[in-house]
């Protein structure tokens, strides 16, 4: 991506202007291939030992949106009904079935020598394969919350506003997206547009630095 598709390309401005929208201007649309782009940006996010345990489903029809509308909670309407697309995203406890064919791809890539190929699939690969689902869903859910960060901080840098949004039955979001609720946990919906300028949104103040950090 060329730096030119930056609206904000200063760090100060996308990170410490971020802020929760919760209404969005019902006419702004946002481009599939857009939304592909973004994600792709997302993914390069770190994962715990290059697990890439996440999944993302973009909602951007009425239909899917229906979907969504008889899980979340009514207080996550606006940003539902307004926003340009929904993006859902999910950890993926089958990650790890994953890893072999990814690790193996890197080393044809000449990316890592035999040996350490052989230490990764024999070191990493294993801690997973034998791992119960307590560990594989934190995994998984740590993983996916970093590339969540990521997905909004690309977003301001486009121009976009979003909110993060966890007020939705958990238990009912996989099947609603048509997913495998054993194998996809939620973790977070991210609503994306631009923000409706007519209404005045709420920029929330934060616990000073002191209650909140320790040194030891």
């Amino acid at each position: 991506m060329t730096e030119t598709e930056f609206k904000n390309d200063v760090f100060s401005n996308v990170m410490l202007k971020r802020h929760s929208v919760r209404h969005f201007d019902r006419s702004c649309k946002i481009d599939r291939s857009v939304l592909i782009e973004m994600v792709k940006e997302a993914t390069t996010a770190p994962s715990s030992c290059n697990l890439q345990a996440w999944h993302f489903v973009v909602v951007d029809t009425d239909q899917g949106k229906e979907k969504l509308r008889k899980i979340f909670m009514p207080f996550n309407h606006p940003q539902l009904d307004t926003c340009s697309a929904m993006v859902v995203l999910f950890g993926d406890t089958d990650a790890f079935k994953k890893y072999r064919d990814l690790w193996q791809g890197m080393y044809e890539e000449k990316k890592i020598t035999k040996e350490r190929l052989d230490t990764i699939l024999g070191t990493f690969l294993p801690i997973y394969e034998k791992a119960d689902r307590t560990l594989l869903t934190a995994d998984a859910m740590v993983d996916a919350s970093l590339a969540a960060m990521q997905f909004m901080l690309d977003a301001r840098a486009r121009g976009f506003a979003t909110n993060p949004i966890a007020g939705y039955d958990a238990t009912k979001m996989a099947l609603a997206m048509g997913l495998d609720p054993v194998r996809y946990v939620p973790v977070m919906a991210i609503a994306i547009g631009k923000p409706d300028e007519s209404q005045k949104e709420l920029v929330s103040t934060r616990y000073d630095v002191g209650d909140v950090l320790e040194f030891r």
